[in-house]
């Protein structure tokens, strides 16, 4: 009898052993790697949040302006201002028609947040539209005002289309690299996102 009671308790006792230190060890080395792995996609997700965020205003002023200019009949120029912000302006009728050029009404100034600013990484080179400028306002040399004309069309001070590209970034963060195709026949603007290999189109 009394050796099935000691057979039982050592059963009991072996029952409720905890885990061993290197059953300890093994689990959190591998949640060391596992949280090593999530803060690095976390710190590379925000950097391409930070950027999408910088195209999205881009493309939301480029595309008002654009509709601004047809339903108003007026022309709608579109500034970067201070590295970090797009400005539409409407072109007023001057009066005294010989006035030296129309009066500009301020509509919106959107900043953007979180650091972006206006950047072209060089390295990355040129979107799949290959307009082919250097800065991070790709237009033609030249071009002193970017706006819209009331039949939809980009046109510049001259009054002639052209196509441009607005690039965006955080210093040295490739992954937060956009950029913005405006096409000047039609004033149509699409996006692009890096993706450590190329251009994607958004």
């Amino acid at each position: 009898m009394n050796g099935v009671s000691q057979s039982r308790r050592q059963k009991t006792l072996a029952g409720q052993a905890g885990y061993s230190l290197t059953e300890m060890m093994m689990v959190v080395g591998i949640m060391g790697v596992v949280i090593g792995i999530a803060v690095v996609q976390i710190g590379s997700s925000r950097a391409g949040l930070k950027g999408d965020g910088a195209m999205r205003v881009v493309l939301s002023q480029l595309n008002q302006a654009r509709e601004l200019a047809i339903t108003q009949r007026r022309n709608m120029r579109v500034e970067f201002n201070n590295g970090t912000t797009v400005v539409i302006k409407r072109e007023e009728v001057p009066w005294p028609p010989l006035a030296l050029g129309p009066t500009l009404t301020t509509l919106t100034s959107v900043p953007f947040e979180g650091g972006l600013q206006f950047l072209r990484i060089a390295a990355l080179g040129d979107t799949p539209d290959a307009f082919g400028y250097l800065t991070e306002l790709a237009f033609p040399a030249g071009t002193t005002q970017m706006r819209f004309a009331p039949d939809g069309t980009f046109i510049n001070q001259d009054g002639a289309t052209f196509n441009g590209t607005v690039f965006t970034a955080l210093p040295n963060q490739n992954l937060s690299a956009r950029a913005v195709s405006v096409f000047g026949s039609t004033g149509r603007v699409r996006g692009f996102r890096w993706d450590g290999k190329g251009w994607k189109p958004v």
